[in-house]
């Protein structure tokens, strides 16, 4: 799906600058063109018609289903909307700010938002051949409960009231009536024409993508810097013992870096072969995917500290729970494989 914004890159990188992809800067360079190409694109198209769907549909109805005695199912769907959507951390944020914009409660948007850069099709393809189905499956069922388990907290502690002055406002617009078809006090659908909702889906792609697309370059920019400046070898040099921990520096450590799920699978493979506990390789790689500074550079213009700290924490938590859970259970799994 995204293979046009890597072919641009290298095009522009590689065949128009002449740089060769073995260099540090190529790589960088190619990596920091795909990227932001890549978010600009899913800032324009997923904003807009997430706003264009927002005013064609009965929202209220979604919106009112979600948020009652069906929130529970809301969790769900929203990390199983995060499984089989192909985003990294960077590229979720439009679609979490479409989820905002159109009322749905602010947990079941963070239960796609924490799963969706930890799973998706690709990695769960290369996790198999890697590990196996079991530990495939395991990883599948640890990152939904994450997800779910993260949105049911923050819904708890009521933390939309963390959210930036317009992100608030414009969850707060969308649970109000008079956006998209809703239904007048005699109960009869009041529509919108189609240029109406092109109209309001244009403003509203417009206003979101004019406050965050320069976060991008800089969130982004910090990745690319960062990426592939590890030493080979030394990761593995370091952690590669097990002790106890091994798993909660290996989350520190992938804090700086930054990756989606599926570039992240080859590092995975690599670590594994040389010697890294599967639980300590999957700790480092679920928070240099979810939990990175590039990420949370461009969350801070939808969230306050307040509110970023605590979901921060959330994730270095769970991710060292996860790394403990992994290595614990790797030899009982790997004997029955």
């Amino acid at each position: 799906m995204f293979q046009i914004f890597s072919d641009f890159a290298s095009w522009l990188i590689y065949s128009l600058l002449g740089l060769s992809p073995e260099t540090k800067l190529g790589d960088a360079l190619h990596f920091f063109v795909e990227d932001v190409t890549k978010i600009f694109a899913l800032l324009l198209v997923m904003i807009y018609f997430i706003a264009l769907i927002r005013a064609s549909l009965n929202v209220e109805r979604v919106r009112d289903y979600l948020a009652g005695k069906h929130r529970g199912l809301g969790y769900l769907m929203g990390s199983g909307f995060g499984v089989i959507t192909p985003f990294c951390s960077c590229s979720s944020i439009p679609v979490f700010l479409g989820f905002t914009s159109a009322g749905i409660p602010l947990g079941i948007t963070m239960s796609f938002l924490i799963t969706s850069p930890l799973i998706n099709e690709v990695a769960i393809l290369l996790l198999m051949s890697l590990l196996g189905l079991k530990f495939t499956l395991l990883y599948i069922a640890v990152g939904m409960s994450v997800g779910m388990l993260g949105g049911l907290f923050l819904d708890s502690i009521k933390a939309e009231r963390w959210l930036q002055s317009f992100a608030a406002e414009a969850l707060k617009r969308g649970q109000q009536k008079g956006v998209g078809n809703t239904a007048d006090d005699s109960g009869k659908v009041q529509t919108m024409s189609l240029l109406q909702r092109h109209q309001f889906a244009k403003t509203e792609m417009l206003d979101i993508f004019g406050r965050v697309w320069k976060w991008v370059i800089i969130g982004v920019g910090l990745g690319a810097a960062l990426h592939g400046f590890v030493p080979d070898g030394w990761i593995e040099a370091h952690l590669g013992d097990g002790q106890w921990w091994s798993v909660p520096a290996a989350v520190l450590l992938g804090i700086p870096l930054y990756s989606n799920a599926t570039g992240v699978i080859p590092i995975m493979e690599s670590l594994i072969i040389n010697g890294l506990p599967i639980g300590t390789t999957l700790a480092f790689c679920m928070s240099t995917v979810a939990a990175s500074f590039p990420e949370f550079i461009l969350l801070k213009q939808v969230m306050q500290w307040r509110l970023l700290a605590i979901l921060f924490s959330l994730l270095l938590v769970s991710f060292t729970l996860v790394g403990w859970i992994f290595n614990a259970f790797a030899p009982l799994l790997s004997s029955t494989n």
